[in-house]
């Protein structure tokens, strides 16, 4: 379902990934994740500051990667880093059950996660670099036009489903009546393999809290 292909694997992308289904996401009871974010709020104040964050060995590796695709990692967080930075000062965000637990699983493993919704592009997904000027429609952002050499995950159709590794389009985008996702671990160098699969698993447990279930088997790409 995804194919991560030679010019993105030049630089070192791979992930890991599955799929989830269930319930529509308008009826799934957010409970059960409210006691998974204590825990994980404790975790986490027991094993960063913000000071101290930015010398994890994982979050050094995304910044790492930010910086060799022309991003600035000082005002573009990569997304893991920056759920853990919400989370230290207090404000660990909200959006649905099935967006909250990836939020959960991508700040526990500090791995950007990304959630597609499976009935909104065609497989397979593939991870590659623009060729300059295809369309993008970010969640909470104008329409915008991309750069040649922009590491991308577009759908058979061309449809630009991410910026890898940080930004999500609207259009494949978890909605009310979603009821299968594409779980996808974003890796980079210096992040082993094993912590991708990990955080993929992570997501497809808090999924089963609310009900829904998971491929058994893990994806690598």
């Amino acid at each position: 379902m995804v194919v991560v292909e030679e010019p993105a694997r030049g630089l070192g992308i791979r992930v890991a990934y599955s799929l989830a289904w269930g319930k529509p996401v308008s009826e799934l009871d957010p409970g059960p994740l409210r006691a998974e974010e204590e825990r994980l709020l404790e975790e986490l104040k027991s094993r960063y500051s913000l000071e101290t964050l930015r010398n994890d060995p994982v979050v050094r590796a995304y910044r790492d990667f930010y910086w060799r695709i022309g991003i600035d990692p000082t005002k573009t967080r990569p997304s893991s880093e920056a759920l853990v930075r919400r989370a230290l000062r207090g404000r660990w965000p909200r959006i649905n059950p099935v967006v909250d637990a990836g939020n959960i699983a991508s700040a526990r493993y500090m791995v950007p996660i990304g959630l597609y919704d499976a009935g909104q592009f065609q497989p397979p997904a593939r991870i590659t670099l623009a060729q300059g000027g295809e369309e993008f429609h970010p969640i909470g952002g104008d329409p915008e036009r991309l750069e040649k050499g922009t590491p991308i995950m577009i759908d058979s159709r061309d449809v630009v489903m991410h910026l890898y590794p940080h930004r999500d389009s609207r259009e494949t985008m978890i909605r009310p009546e979603t009821r299968c996702i594409l779980i996808l671990a974003a890796g980079v160098p210096g992040v082993e393999q094993t912590r991708l699969e990990a955080a993929v698993r992570e997501v497809q447990r808090l999924l089963g809290l609310l009900g829904w279930q998971s491929c058994s088997e893990l994806e690598h790409a």
